[in-house]
């Protein structure tokens, strides 16, 4: 539920302007907050498990995601949306990193896979039935429903942890030595990666809106974002107890698979949010059909993903990587192909090809960063790889809608130039369209109009093509390229933990 609401209101922000009399730039706003609410919290929530206990912070989270989704759904105004949003968002923020950690934790490194594969659907499968799940909610319902959904789903989910769920005993002892020792919070820490990724989320999020640079706006948040962030590495690798244990990197595994699953999200999020605009906007299908087309990936998805977590305890995460990035490589390529005569089965069978590759890209991956890493250190492992995943997904997105809304400039540019009289091909086309509406009952002057915008919708429509494709075509040759780094991954990490005893693990690394 957390994750799809990051996707779910895409669709119903129209609604939500309407209903709340503001304008639909106004309305992104409930989109922004969530986002900005939820990087704020997500360093934080590793110090907080800590602190807390990670049962009893898992509860408090679901509770205050619930008791603000309830608020959303009753929300009469923009301003209180917004404001319940910014509570949604710190309620989830602590909710993936929390759940992470409690099932690296719970299983052996032997069925570690396996259950990352079962968590990993909800990663994937949420952003790609969020928006048709919204759509239809809104269409046949109301907005609020969208947010109010989330109420008895946070209420079972209580009742199953406090009835299910445990914390190991090592960790309730370092809690309790912890609180004897006295509680310190890095401030100075979280309060610069909360600004960092604060103003990196608006930077992304409102870039293409505010004509990027040329914003006062964008240049102060991408200035603060930059500055934030060097002064956070360089805080946190001179403090004794720092709030995000930077030394972590030193580890090959999980240097290698924080860099990596940030691509993941710049591919999965990439693709999930311009798919859906490609159907749309360019080939005219309706918003159920296209997350029709959405959701048979999503099938794929279900299908491969507990296959990946069988096989990751029995391959080399690097070899199953590195399988994967060719099958997500010659996905994209597959997709340079679209045209604007494309049935909407061709759409749906590239998204599920793609989608086929993906499980063995995320649960190989996370399952190899934890490799060698002490179990007091999961915590603070599952919020950087967090960070590191919604990072690449508000990258992926900001990125690839702005090289979209280039590409569609250029290539309407260089097409406008053929649209001239002394072009044979165009005046021939435009003669045949007039005569064609002169004989369904147009006079010559309006047939020529019409003939004369005929023939640009089919221009725009032919550059907004052009520019998807190029923006396939980009992120084929960027998975290309990451293709290498995932052979720096140790070799047979799998059977190395496997045989190592669980207790020693826990000492391997000396504490900060």
């Amino acid at each position: 539920m957390e994750v799809l609401d990051t996707s779910i209101a895409n669709v119903s922000l129209r609604h939500i302007a309407g209903a709340t009399s503001s304008s639909y730039d106004q309305a992104t706003w409930v989109l922004t907050s969530y986002l900005i609410a939820n990087a704020i919290v997500i360093p934080l929530s590793g110090w907080l498990t800590e602190v807390i206990g990670r049962k009893r912070y898992y509860m408090i989270s679901v509770a205050l995601f619930s008791i603000a989704s309830l608020c959303c759904g009753l929300a009469p105004t923009l301003t209180l949306l917004i404001l319940a949003r910014i509570l949604q968002g710190i309620g989830g923020g602590g909710l993936q990193p929390v759940t992470q950690a409690m099932l690296v934790d719970t299983f052996p490194p032997e069925k570690r896979g396996l259950a990352l594969a079962m968590y990993g659907l909800t990663v994937i499968l949420a952003p790609t039935i969020g928006p048709i799940l919204g759509g239809t909610i809104t269409d046949n319902y109301t907005w609020h429903w969208i947010f109010l959904i989330n109420v008895p789903v946070g209420i079972l989910s209580l009742v199953l942890v406090q009835m299910f769920v445990d914390e190991p005993p090592l960790l309730r002892k370092e809690r309790k030595e912890r609180w004897q020792r006295g509680i310190r919070l890095d401030m100075w820490g979280w309060v610069l990666i909360a600004l960092a990724l604060a103003f990196l989320e608006v930077t992304m999020d409102r870039g293409e809106r505010e004509d990027w640079f040329s914003s006062q706006l964008i240049r102060m948040a991408a200035t603060v974002s930059a500055v934030s962030f060097v002064a956070f590495i360089l805080w946190e690798l001179c403090h004794a107890e720092p709030l995000l244990d930077m030394r972590l990197f030193k580890n090959r595994n999980f240097a290698v698979a924080t860099v990596v699953i940030m691509i993941v999200g710049v591919i999965l999020f990439g693709t999930t949010q311009f798919l859906p605009q490609l159907l749309q906007e360019v080939l005219g299908y309706t918003a159920t059909d296209a997350g029709l087309a959405m959701t048979l990936g999503g099938v794929a998805t279900l299908i491969s993903m507990p296959i990946a977590g069988v096989l990751s305890a029995k391959v080399q995460p690097r070899v199953l990587l590195g399988a994967s990035l060719i099958v997500e490589a010659l996905a994209l390529w597959n997709m340079t192909g679209f045209t604007t005569g494309m049935a909407l089965r061709d759409a749906a069978f590239g998204r599920v090809w793609q989608m086929i590759g993906i499980p063995f890209l995320f649960v190989p991956l996370t399952n190899a960063a934890y490799v060698g890493l002490p179990q007091a250190r999961t915590n603070q492992a599952s919020a950087l790889l967090n960070v590191a995943r919604n990072l690449g997904g508000t990258i992926g997105i900001s990125v690839v809608q702005s090289l979209l809304a280039t590409r569609q400039q250029v290539h309407q540019s260089r097409l406008v130039e053929g649209l001239e009289p002394l072009n044979l091909n165009y005046t021939d086309a435009l003669s045949t369209m007039t005569q064609t509406l002169i004989a369904q009952g147009l006079s010559s002057a309006e047939a020529a109009q019409v003939a004369v915008g005929q023939i640009y919708q089919l221009m725009q429509q032919q550059a907004s093509m052009l520019a998807f494709i190029d923006c396939f075509y980009s992120l084929m040759i960027f998975v290309a390229l990451v293709f290498p780094t995932v052979w720096l991954l140790k070799r047979s990490p799998v059977q190395h933990s496997s045989a190592a005893p669980r207790a020693p693990a826990v000492r391997a690394e000396p504490r900060a």
